[in-house]
């Protein structure tokens, strides 16, 4: 989208719009007293051309305004944060076609309604700071809508995973090893792979990779485990192997420089998924899992060690998974983050599919449900002193009587000392999903009754409560007071 030539033909239509209503003149009215087309000037207001000087000399002469104010780029105050966001380049770094978006639909929005999108803007800005959030958080925030659009399902993905298996002869129901991926970035891509001590440098602490171009090396940080390294290669595979130029050079990232890359860096990480986690091996192995009516913890640990990724990876690649080969349309991921000694748990990335489930993202310093199986996992992992603990649950919420089988590991977070994360996915129980999960109806998961956050929580006597209901008891406070209001207004009427 060519912002900088559209903001001045749209700035412009703007004004002209704002300069004939002030005259409470129609475009009919304005064609005639200036003897131009009623078409043509409702292409100028709707941004799509600019009049010669001559012509914006007659429409400031016939509007008693001033040149030098039609042709200026400032905005009323009441416009300002149209003529904010345009100027920002923002749309220029989001790929709006992704979305079903056409630049000319954008424009004849805006255009035709610029008090009601300036006041949708602004909306959106107030919140945004509220709320501190960042650029990289609107950036994450469209991947994740992308993402659930699609499902979390990429056909051309999966199908360029197959390709590079083809070409490479790699089996698809064995693990690719570790030195088989870093022969074909070495041999294939030209790569040179060093090993060196990042948490010497401080401030190299939380990183794992740093790809530099120029020489193509990669530097991978001594401290990470086998499926750390298969999944940082894996990923620099995709980048060459999708012929991908807008990148990130480190993992995990330190800051998106534009919307390409967010997309770029999500394109790499499913490539490197699919390729650790063969769609139809984990197909197979998921099916055996689901055919025993009573599996033990343990047994989806050991499903998971067939493969040599993180639990995050395994289910992360479930999200892609689920929806498409075994038709389970409802489901959400969840990372919870805690740190030891803290009695505070965040979530650091969420994905809802197909509709927003339950358990989300609070930006409120609530405190999320200690019912929750998200959290019971981290506590026993500190509790026990496991590297990986895994449990199941189905949790049913009180609001809505909807009830989930949730999935939850816990494991120390590679990225941040002293601190522990859980990674978990959860599946809204339906008919259907009984019938796929014979276990469900049997005693092997307990059930348990959980709310979003205490705050507003309606279970009673909640032993695990970390905060009261505060937001709840003020809902109940104003319903009976609207109770009383409406008794008295019967009354008096």
């Amino acid at each position: 989208m060519n912002v900088e030539k559209e903001y001045i033909k749209l700035i412009f239509g703007l004004k002209l719009k704002q300069a004939r209503t002030n005259k409470d003149l129609s475009l009919f009215g304005l064609a005639k007293i200036t003897e131009l087309s009623k078409s043509y000037l409702n292409e100028i207001e709707k941004g799509k051309k600019y009049p010669k000087t001559d012509k914006i000399i007659l429409l400031a002469e016939k509007l008693d305004v001033s040149y030098d104010n039609m042709v200026s780029l400032k905005l009323d105050n009441n416009l300002a944060p149209i003529g904010e966001i345009l100027k920002s380049g923002i749309l220029k770094e989001i790929p709006l076609d992704l979305f079903g978006i056409q630049e000319a639909d954008l424009i004849d929005i805006i255009a035709n309604a610029p008090a009601k999108v300036n006041a949708f803007i602004s909306t959106i800005i107030e919140i945004a700071q509220h709320y501190n959030l960042t650029r990289e958080s609107f950036f994450l925030a469209a991947l994740r809508s992308y993402q659930e659009a699609h499902n979390n399902y990429f056909e051309d993905l999966e199908e360029k995973v197959l390709l590079f298996c083809k070409a490479f002869h790699i089996d698809g129901h064995a693990t690719i090893s570790i030195d088989e991926l870093s022969a074909i970035l070495i041999e294939e891509y030209g790569y040179s792979i060093k090993e060196i001590v990042f948490s010497e440098q401080e401030e190299l602490g939380d990183l794992r990779s740093i790809f530099v171009p120029k020489s193509k090396t990669l530097l991978l940080s001594v401290g990470i485990d086998d499926s750390q390294k298969a999944f940082i290669l894996a990923k620099e595979i995709a980048y060459n192997f999708l012929e991908i130029k807008e990148r990130l050079y480190t993992f995990s990232w330190i800051k998106f420089d534009n919307f390409d890359q967010v997309l770029n860096n999500f394109y790499a990480s499913y490539f490197a998924g699919a390729l650790l986690l063969p769609r139809q091996h984990l197909i197979d192995e998921l099916n055996v899992f689901l055919s025993n009516s009573n599996p033990k913890p343990q047994e989806m640990v050991q499903l998971m060690g067939k493969f040599n990724v993180s639990p995050e990876s395994f289910y992360q690649r479930l999200t892609n998974i689920l929806p498409k080969d075994f038709q389970i349309k409802n489901l959400f991921f969840l990372r919870l983050s805690h740190e030891i000694g803290s009695d505070t748990y965040q979530i650091k990335k969420e994905l809802h599919i197909t509709n927003q489930q339950e358990p989300h993202a609070n930006e409120m310093n609530e405190h999320y449900c200690r019912r929750w199986v998200s959290i019971k996992t981290i506590v026993e992992s500190i509790k026990q002193k496991k590297e990986h603990f895994f449990d199941a649950q189905i949790s049913r919420y009180e609001n809505s009587n909807n009830e989930y089988l949730v999935f939850s590991s816990a494991t120390p977070d590679p990225f941040k000392k002293n601190c522990l994360r859980s990674i978990s996915v959860g599946i809204l129980i339906t008919p259907s999903i009984k019938k796929k999960f014979k276990f469900i109806e049997g005693d092997s998961v307990k059930k348990q009754l959980v709310g979003v956050t205490c705050e507003t929580c309606s279970v009673q006597n909640c032993l695990e409560r970390a905060s009261p209901p505060i937001h709840l008891n003020q809902k109940l406070r104003n319903e009976k007071t609207d109770a009383t209001v409406q008794k008295y207004m019967a009354k008096y009427s």
